[in-house]
């Protein structure tokens, strides 16, 4: 059964809204990724951050209030007359909501405890409901009143993506017609000083696949897919394959040899019954740190025999985590769609000082072009900690 991508929500440090979001993506621009201090004590970071107000989370759901659902219902609004559209055709039980966090409303919830260190109580708006994993689906299928499946998946860099395998699985069994996934994640001081104790935060913009490459930046941002049954009528665009693996080499570092990376991307070939010299286009998990880029540039490597075009597109957006799946498989969508009438692909940004120790990658430069003739297929990769790995194929529905 194809899993139609019918309409996407998104806001990141890229811009609010798929045409704000895809003109600076395929312009690669950086200026999203500004330096701030107040995250990491004595550390001045870049950071993907989103900026100016938010959507205000309704009185009614003032338990559910958090940065992370405002981002949330920030993407959700984008999309809110194909949401309403779809309740009217399925009813609300037929449909699901299948997210990925890694944060959720963990930053409120850390607010709330140093308050209560202070004070001996918690603040008034506290709710312990605001940093359950949990919540975002939660808020999401509330607001909307919806009564079918609602869950969140947290498997770190990997969760969204999990999330879009998961809400296909929702389709195939019978238990949906439309399901909202994507996932989100929010800038919080608890995130960036662990990757700051791992010693994997750069004190630079990101820097992947170079010979000078040293961590990441950290990002936020909310994606939010309407996946259907039925196409939406226009030029469909839908996931077309996904995979994953579990190699469980460690519980930070990538397995070496990327076994488990080019495990998921084959699984994800097969679902879709495609060849890896079909693929135009590969949206690298790249996060610039030394591991990971060794690990993926093998696997990419060995599987793709011929080479593919690719990008690392986190320099942009830096590494937005529990979001960065579904994020990049947006970027994949954002390619395919008809109003990319340039056939632009999302460039990578680097300082072009290849690491002599890693195989060389064809990138894509700005003026690199996807085909403009259909079918055409894009995979999108995300690894994790444990060696938790997904790959996705968007492409054009046949």
């Amino acid at each position: 059964m194809t899993a139609y991508l019918n309409a996407l929500g998104v806001i990141c440090s890229l811009g609010r809204g798929k045409a704000q979001v895809a003109r600076n993506l395929f312009a690669g621009d950086c200026s999203g990724i500004r330096s701030e201090t107040g995250w990491v004590p004595d550390r001045s970071l870049p950071v993907g951050a989103v900026h100016g107000e938010l959507a205000a989370i309704p009185a009614e759901l003032s338990r559910h209030r958090s940065r992370n659902n405002q981002l949330l219902l920030e993407a959700a609004l984008q999309i809110q007359q194909d949401i309403d559209q779809a309740i009217q055709t399925y009813g609300r039980h037929r449909i699901g909501v299948v997210l990925g966090t890694s944060t959720s409303g963990i930053d409120e919830a850390s607010q709330g405890l140093a308050h209560y260190v202070r004070e001996q109580r918690f603040p008034d708006a506290y709710d312990y409901q605001q940093q359950e994993l949990g919540a975002p689906a939660n808020f999401l299928a509330e607001w909307l009143q919806l009564s079918g499946p609602a869950y969140v998946i947290s498997t770190a860099c990997t969760s969204s993506a999990r999330a879009l395998m998961s809400a296909r699985r929702l389709l195939d069994l019978g238990l949906c017609d439309v399901v909202l996934c994507g996932g989100v994640d929010t800038l919080c001081k608890l995130t960036l000083n662990g990757f700051s104790a791992l010693e994997a935060v750069s004190g630079e913009r990101c820097n992947p696949f170079s010979a000078n490459r040293n961590g990441i930046n950290i990002g936020e941002a909310a994606v939010l897919f309407l996946m259907s049954k039925q196409s939406a009528g226009r030029q469909s665009i839908a996931l077309l394959g996904s995979g994953a693996s579990s190699d469980a080499h460690h519980i930070s570092a990538p397995e070496p040899s990327g076994r488990g990376a080019r495990q998921a991307m084959r699984k994800a070939l097969s679902q879709a019954s495609l060849q890896p010299e079909q693929i135009g286009y590969l949206n690298l998990h790249g996060t610039a740190t030394q591991h990971n880029d060794a690990m993926e540039s093998q696997a990419v490597t060995a599987l793709f025999a011929h080479g593919v075009p690719c990008s690392s597109t986190k320099p942009m957006t830096g590494h937005t985590l529990g979001a960065a799946g579904a994020l990049e498989a947006a970027f994949c969508w954002l390619s395919l769609h008809p109003d990319n009438q340039q056939h632009a692909l999302p460039p990578h940004i680097w300082d072009g000082q290849p690491d002599p120790a890693l195989p060389p990658l064809k990138w894509v430069t700005l003026a690199d072009r996807l085909a403009s003739t259909e079918p055409r297929y894009l995979m999108s990769n995300s690894f994790a900690f444990g060696g938790n790995n997904v790959s996705l194929i968007i492409g054009d529905a046949p």
